[in-house]
């Protein structure tokens, strides 16, 4: 049995085929070093992250969510709920922070609920994966597993919005989080704790019916992390990875820039220095690749 074991909600952005599939890989070996078990909620659907704010209606949104917590509660009773993308987490949390604060809401959902024969209770903690490893595994252990510091790596951690606002990680400053440039740091990494654009908005999908205002708006978080030294950006938002690395093409061609800046996970920095090969890490799975990181990973 697993050390540490939590009901998972992969959410649609982590399967096969989707730009943020090598979150799912350097998750699960990320795992399998921390000896974390990840219980997927059995018929998860889609957290509702954009439909009810297309016009889709507060209580259809609020289902989507209030059913896998539903799935969860009956599936997996003792153990918290763990996202690994921002959007399922900060909409899963809002959800059952509304239901739970708003009797009449609740009982208005599981009315919906019924016809699948659930009921959400509200009694799960909603966390996100970063949450995990700060609260229940450590940076000291964190430390202890290092086998490969990640040396001559200057990051700048981009956090963005989603993990950070309304409800952030606990302990941690709305402006200006710490825990991503500590997980740097624990790595043997260097972290630009001075970069500004640390929380900035990537854009989120007005990237696909604006692409202009969100193309300034990473332009903006790219252009930070050079002028603060980095050689790569880390993000724990698959949204956010997705914007600020694919768009960087049209963002030359947009602006004359020559940007050319690797965006990873947290959790890829850690498998590489936990010892794992670059496989294991998933970064064939980017599409700027970092040599330095590569590199250490051949090592």
């Amino acid at each position: 049995m697993a050390k540490h074991e939590y009901s998972y909600y992969p959410g649609c952005s982590s399967q096969k085929g989707a730009s943020s599939s090598n979150l799912e890989k350097s998750v699960e070996t990320l795992c399998e070093e921390l000896d974390i078990k990840l219980n997927p909620i059995p018929d998860w659907n889609c957290c509702g992250a954009s439909i009810g704010y297309a016009g889709g209606g507060e209580l259809p949104r609020m289902t989507l969510s209030a059913r896998n917590l539903a799935l969860s509660e009956k599936h997996h009773p003792d153990q918290d709920v763990v996202a690994t993308c921002a959007a399922c987490w900060l909409n899963t949390r809002e959800v059952q922070e509304r239901l739970n604060h708003n009797p009449a809401l609740k009982a208005e959902t599981n009315i919906a609920l019924q016809s699948v024969k659930l009921e959400y209770k509200g009694n799960k903690k909603v966390r996100h994966m970063v949450e995990v490893l700060i609260e229940d595994i450590g940076y000291d252990v964190l430390g202890s597993k290092v086998k490969k510091p990640l040396e001559g790596l200057k990051i700048a951690g981009y956090v963005g919005c989603q993990t950070n606002r309304p409800f952030g990680i606990d302990g941690e400053s709305f402006e200006n989080p710490m825990y991503l440039d500590k997980m740097v740091e624990t790595l043997g990494a260097e972290a630009l704790t001075k970069y500004d654009k640390k929380v900035a908005c990537c854009s989120g999908a007005l990237m696909f019916s604006e692409p202009e205002k969100g193309q300034a708006l990473v332009k903006d978080i790219i252009e930070s992390a050079y002028d603060s030294g980095a050689n790569m950006i880390v993000t724990p938002c698959p949204l956010c990875q997705a914007n600020v690395e694919i768009y960087q093409d049209d963002i030359n061609a947009r602006y004359k820039t020559k940007f050319d800046m690797p965006v990873m996970y947290y959790s890829q920095l850690m498998d590489v220095a936990f010892g794992r090969s670059a496989l294991d890490a998933a970064l064939n799975g980017n599409i700027i690749q970092s040599k330095k990181l590569r590199e250490i990973a051949d090592k």
